[in-house]
Formats: C-alpha cells, sequence, structure tokens
C-alpha cells in the first residue's frame, strides 16, 4: 500500500465546522441560562403572589365575618353590643391584614447562608487571633446591651472595659463584639406583654417561647433550670438556621443575651448535640457570687415586705 493511499484513508477535519459547532454549543448553553433565569424569576414572583394572596384571602374572610355580624347585630338586637364589637374586631383585623400583607419574603435557606458566611468569617479572625472557644456574654449599662467577649484564654474574670473590637489589654485580650442574638432581644423584649422575667425558670420559660412562638427560628425549646448550679439548659430541635455549634449562632446568641439581660449576669455559653429528644443541647452558665432569684414568689415577697416596711417607717 502506497503512502497516499494511507493518507487517503485517514478521517480529515474542517476547523471552520469544529468552529461553528462550538459557538453553536455556546449559544445553546447560553440561551439555556437566559432561560433558567427567566423561570427562576417567575417562580419567584409566584411564590411572592401566592402568599400575598393568602394574606389578602384571609383579610377577605375576616372582613366578611364582620359584615355578617354586623347584619347579625340588626336582626338580633338583644344582642346588638356583642355582635356590633365583633363586626368591629372582624373589619378592623381585615383592614389591617389586607395593608399590612408584606411585600416581600426572605426563605430561612437564604438567611442561613448569609449566617453562614458572617459565622465562618468571625471564626476565622478568632482562629487567626489566637482566641479560645469560650464565648461570654457581657450585660453593660449603656445602649449596647449586651456585647459578646471573645477571649484569649479561658479566664474566671471579665473586662471591666469593653472598648472593642480588639482588647488589647494584657490581662483581657480577645475581641469584642455585637451579638447576633442583640437586635432579636431587643425586639423580643419591645413585644413583651409582661415585664422581662429577672428569675431563672420564667426567663428561660420567656425566652424560649420567643425563639419558637416569635421568631420561629426551632421547631421547640425545653429549658432544664438548675439555679443552685447557675445553669440553663435549654435543649432545641428543628434549628431553623442549621447547625448551632457555630459562631454566634442567632438561637444560642438570643438565649444567651436573654440571660445576660434578665440575670444581669455574665453568661458562659456551652453548645453540645443533644439526644434522642433534642437536636442540640444549649447551656448557659454564670457566676454563683451573689444574689439570682430562684423565682418569682421572691421577688413579690421581697416587694411585700419593702412595702410593709415603708409603712411602718410611715407610721412612726
Amino acid at each position: 500500500m502506497s503512502t497516499s493511499d494511507i493518507d487517503l484513508d485517514e478521517p480529515t477535519t474542517d476547523p471552520e465546522t469544529d468552529g461553528t459547532d462550538e459557538r453553536d454549543d455556546r449559544l445553546e448553553l447560553a440561551a439555556r441560562a437566559e432561560l433558567l433565569e427567566r423561570e427562576n424569576r417567575r417562580l419567584r414572583a409566584e411564590y411572592a403572589r401566592a402568599r400575598q394572596s393568602q394574606y389578602r384571602r384571609t383579610a377577605a374572610g375576616l372582613g366578611l365575618i364582620g359584615i355578617c355580624t354586623a347584619v347579625a347585630a340588626i336582626l338580633f338586637p338583644a344582642n346588638r353590643d356583642v355582635l356590633f364589637a365583633l363586626a368591629a374586631v372582624g373589619l378592623f383585623g381585615g383592614v389591617l391584614t389586607y395593608y399590612l400583607t408584606p411585600g416581600s419574603f426572605v426563605t430561612a435557606a437564604v438567611g442561613e447562608r448569609i449566617y453562614a458566611a458572617m459565622a465562618t468569617n468571625e471564626a476565622v479572625i478568632a482562629d487567626e487571633l489566637g482566641l479560645s472557644d469560650d464565648h461570654v456574654y457581657l450585660p453593660t449599662d449603656d445602649t449596647a446591651g449586651v456585647r459578646l467577649h471573645v477571649p484569649q484564654r479561658t479566664t474566671d474574670t471579665v473586662p471591666d472595659e469593653l472598648d472593642g473590637p480588639i482588647l488589647t489589654d494584657p490581662d483581657h485580650r480577645g475581641l469584642v463584639l455585637e451579638p447576633t442574638g442583640a437586635a432579636l432581644f431587643a425586639e423580643f423584649e419591645r413585644t413583651l406583654t409582661d415585664e422581662l422575667a429577672t428569675a431563672p425558670a420564667p426567663l428561660a420559660t420567656q425566652l424560649a417561647d420567643g425563639l419558637v412562638e416569635q421568631f420561629e427560628l426551632a421547631g421547640s425549646a425545653e429549658p432544664d433550670v438548675d439555679p443552685a448550679a447557675s445553669r440553663i439548659t435549654v435543649a432545641v430541635t428543628d434549628s431553623t438556621f442549621g447547625d448551632i455549634d457555630r459562631f454566634d449562632h442567632p438561637i444560642a446568641s438570643f438565649l444567651a443575651v436573654g440571660f445576660a439581660a434578665g440575670l444581669e449576669r455574665p453568661i458562659r455559653l456551652e453548645i453540645a448535640p443533644g439526644d434522642e429528644r433534642s437536636d442540640w443541647l444549649v447551656t448557659c452558665r454564670w457566676d454563683a457570687d451573689g444574689d439570682v432569684r430562684e423565682d418569682e414568689t421572691d421577688v413579690r415577697d421581697d416587694r411585700k415586705e419593702s412595702d410593709v416596711q415603708e409603712q411602718s417607717d410611715d407610721r412612726r
């Protein structure tokens, strides 16, 4: 077989054809990406409309109840006062629900990713500075409320000055940060119908209810209070923001900030995996020195004793 025959048998490629195929592939991929982007925008818009329509259906239902109750009040004069009151509640609730319908929604997954980036950055900074794993939440007298102190080494003492974010005092080197839970606790305290409790047991109940019912950051939160050991452990399940053992997690931070503010004590935070009954155990400890009330009965008894003493002084 001659060399010319071999050359004729070899497959040949056309550079122009290959270039055209590559351009076609890129155009097809670009078209698919654009189509997916449009589909994502459409799905997000439909999701927002669905949520808005749900609120508006609720508003329409409340308004209908109000109208029906008002008609019933006219037809049944004997119960007019009660029916008119119910009608007013229904109509007012319908108007509020309709006009206060949120226009945008942020899913839990989006919030978790935002927190995850922040937690990773702060954990890396703490690691680069050679800080310990201790997280101490310190109450303050200024508008800052509670601050998160990450010391360089484990110690029983806390810094007197919290001029952060980096403490250079040789005895208290570390970070002083605004906790993730500070803003959550401020909102929680603003919406409380009663005063913030100052005893461990009722305070733990308030914070656990706020965590689950108000912010919906967890499926359940069951506190276990041991004032004698200066400890409160909250068993948490179904965390909305993923694993709680990350840097200043919103759930753990909210609890620690709340206990620091309510008990007016530095709170040392410990987090451990849970058992078959819970996913995570969030433990808050405080120093045993001083007077921390065990229940609200002590508060009422002290107030009564104070009132009796004042009345006795007045009679004198």
